[in-house]
């Protein structure tokens, strides 16, 4: 009985091994497709640019632009991508009251990107299982540090300008810089 309780878990974790491996061959289609959802998501949300807006736009100064965050490692990049998504939905998890965007887009967006991290830990999962991502490496502790910093700053534009409609046009501009970097992380890994 024991010894085939025991060939059952062997088996689900083979299966599940297999998939995982599946999964990470497919994640580039997924992830362009996520990605092109969740940038006309964007676009329908923020529509125009509202004018009473336009000099606060100076006022977010993150610690870097976005497109100089280091490229990382091709064995890495998933890590990346999962971090940069990650704190995308965070971002988009706070007070969006004064914001004037649809809330079913807002919900879609937010659904795609949490897909995308799903999808990403499964992915990352086999390949630990498999030893290909030492997690606690320099490079990607320096990587991670440096998309943590990023999404601090524009953490910390939103609760100066206490979640205002402008800050949230202004985020509403910068997050399609993250995806452009989402995209050269996920083609290189094709590569």
């Amino acid at each position: 009985m024991t010894s085939r309780c025991l060939l059952h878990v062997c088996l689900i974790l083979l299966f599940s091994t297999e998939i995982s491996s599946r999964l990470c061959t497919m994640l580039h289609f997924q992830q362009n497709k996520v990605n092109k959802e969740s940038l006309e998501l964007l676009k329908k949300m923020s529509r125009n640019f509202p004018s009473q807006c336009i000099r606060e736009r100076t006022a977010l100064k993150p610690t870097q632009e976005v497109s100089q965050l280091p490229l990382f490692q091709k064995e890495n990049a998933k890590v990346a991508i999962q971090e940069i998504l990650q704190e995308i939905f965070n971002i988009f998890s706070k007070n969006l009251t004064q914001s004037t965007w649809d809330g079913t887009s807002i919900v879609r967006f937010q659904n795609g990107l949490y897909q995308q991290i799903q999808w990403l830990e499964a992915c990352l999962r086999a390949q630990m299982e498999k030893d290909l991502i030492n997690p606690q490496s320099e490079d990607l502790q320096h990587s991670s540090q440096k998309v943590k910093q990023y999404f601090q700053g524009i953490d910390a534009f939103l609760k100066e300008k206490q979640y205002s409609l402008c800050a949230w046009e202004i985020i509403g501009m910068e997050i399609p810089r993250c995806f452009v970097l989402i995209d050269k992380l996920t083609r290189s890994l094709s590569n």
